[in-house]
């Protein structure tokens, strides 16, 4: 069924008949060859998932609203990654994954050592189109963001943003997270992963992101690679905040 799952924009309700444009129509017509009549899923803006009824037309594609499946609800922690942008197409690998994990957004990074010299628009409209396809192949009720490249500087002026931020460090204190991270994370509803590039950090990246509040943690004694450190962070703070 997630094959099948689409997103709408705007908060609606059942009876409502609402277009589907662009891709999603295209998918549907071209690719599914579904009818009029055959069920889909939407789910709106507001997370809400709904059952649909197709009502192809000459020129467009809609679908009617028949049932309310699962009330919009708030996720009782909400997660974002800053990544540092990784060379090659490591980045979309990193985005589809963490669409499948459920991370809310993802922030790509020019850090100090990123050896990708900017990532433009194109690119980041790529990266967007991946988190759309993995949230409809992963079933989740909303699209994870991607957000325009920034840098790190300004990462760190976001920090305060969040309750809590864990700037991912290779050479960090090599303390057992089992035992650190039910502390930080107590009660926490926004948290904040930020990971560096191949090269790692530096030393006054790592002291500009503790003084805007961050916590530096380690992933133990191995050194992973940027492309599977956001990915293990965001799997364990999940597991930990439940």
């Amino acid at each position: 069924m997630p094959a099948r799952r689409f997103f709408i924009r705007d908060v609606h309700q059942v009876g409502e008949v609402v277009a589907i444009e662009g891709s999603d129509a295209r998918k549907i017509a071209r690719v599914l060859r579904l009818k009029s009549g055959d069920e889909i899923e939407l789910v709106d803006s507001a997370g809400a998932l709904f059952a649909a009824a197709l009502e192809m037309r000459a020129d467009n594609v809609a679908a009617r609203l028949v049932e309310l499946r699962v009330q919009s609800d708030a996720k009782t922690a909400m997660i974002d990654v800053a990544q540092s942008i990784p060379k090659g197409r490591k980045m979309e690998y990193v985005v589809e994954k963490l669409s499948e994990l459920g991370a809310r957004a993802l922030i790509p990074v020019q850090s100090e050592r990123t050896i990708v010299q900017g990532a433009g628009s194109t690119k980041v409209e790529r990266w967007r189109r991946i988190a759309r396809s993995s949230a409809q192949q992963s079933g989740r009720r909303d699209v994870m963001i991607v957000a325009d490249t920034v840098a790190f500087d300004a990462v760190c002026e976001r920090m305060c943003e969040y309750d809590v931020t864990l700037l991912l460090w290779e050479i960090a204190a090599v303390e057992p997270l089992r035992e650190r991270l039910p502390g930080l994370l107590a009660n926490a509803r926004t948290i904040l992963i930020v990971v560096g590039p191949e090269g790692g950090f530096s030393h006054i990246e790592a002291e500009a992101a503790q003084a805007a509040g961050a916590c530096t943690v380690s992933l133990g004694s191995h050194i992973l690679r940027t492309e599977t450190a956001g990915l293990v962070a965001v799997a364990i703070v999940m597991y930990e905040v439940g």
